[in-house]
């Protein structure tokens, strides 16, 4: 049975000390000059009202790609911006020179803490964009392992963070709306399931069979049902899996929830 730390001190000390020890010697990146092919996320964590750890999730408008889909508040680097913007991401009071682990990578990993510099930089620009999330009262625990969109041609670089002070957002255009979910819930395998999709025919990009079957989680609160699949899921999988050695209920033992993906799910609805 796993149990989260008692308070949200322990909490945050026990993910920046497991983020680091995994990091510390695999974390880093090589965008071969193409910038446009990174992505930078907040693993976004904060104490909901009963005391306990939450995961902050945006809940995609159907003006984006893939709309409906949960996913981290971030997003592309803006290669006119957000390198400048790294600089004051590491000025003082600022999250990444606040950091617990920053000096040590200030010595031992100059060249990565710079890209974990801009990596920061944009997902806390973007954060801001997307729901006002405010940069100056987040906390960094440190960067986790990318994860690779094969059918975008990109990766995703996760970034797990705290917030204290700000309960409420503002999202923009690109959001639907904020979604918690209790960080407790994803150790019970009730909450997880077989997500088989059907793509309509007209959606490009989808190889293959029309039909998958891929793990999923669900969040049910207050009558309405949200599911978490695809790059999101694993990047909480990942967490689960470094900062507690947690590994959700294999596939085949899940029960199968149906959907199909309309033509508008890789492109978006047009704004009017």
């Amino acid at each position: 049975m796993h149990v989260l730390p008692a308070s949200p001190d322990a909490f945050i000390r026990l993910v920046e000390a497991r983020l680091h020890h995994g990091a510390s010697t695999t974390f880093g990146f090589s965008a071969n000059g193409d910038l446009r092919r990174l992505s930078a996320v907040l693993f976004l964590l904060s104490a909901g009202s009963d005391g306990n750890p939450h995961l902050i999730l945006n809940k995609r408008s159907r003006h984006v790609p893939q709309p409906g889909d949960l996913c981290c508040p971030g997003g592309g680097i803006a290669a006119s911006m957000d390198p400048l913007l790294a600089k004051g991401v590491d000025l003082p009071s600022m999250p990444l020179r606040r950091w617990s682990q920053g000096s040590w990578w200030r010595r031992h990993r100059r060249a990565d803490h710079s890209k974990l510099a801009l990596l920061l930089a944009a997902a806390l620009r973007e954060g801001f964009e997307e729901m006002r999330l405010n940069p100056l009262k987040v906390k960094f625990l440190g960067p986790m392992h990318a994860e690779h969109l094969v059918m975008f041609k990109r990766a995703i670089y996760p970034l797990a963070a705290w917030i204290d002070h700000q309960q409420r957002f503002f999202p923009n255009w690109e959001v639907e709306k904020i979604v918690r979910i209790p960080m407790a819930a994803f150790f019970d395998a009730g909450n997880y399931a077989r997500y088989r999709i059907s793509f309509d025919s007209g959606v490009a990009g989808t190889p293959g069979a029309l039909v998958r079957d891929l793990p999923c989680f669900v969040q049910r609160h207050n009558g309405e049902v949200e599911l978490l699949w695809g790059a999101t899921y694993r990047i909480v999988e990942q967490f689960l899996n470094t900062i507690f050695d947690y590994v959700p209920p294999p596939l085949a033992s899940l029960p199968v929830i149906r959907r199909r993906l309309g033509r508008h799910y890789l492109e978006g609805e047009p704004r009017r």
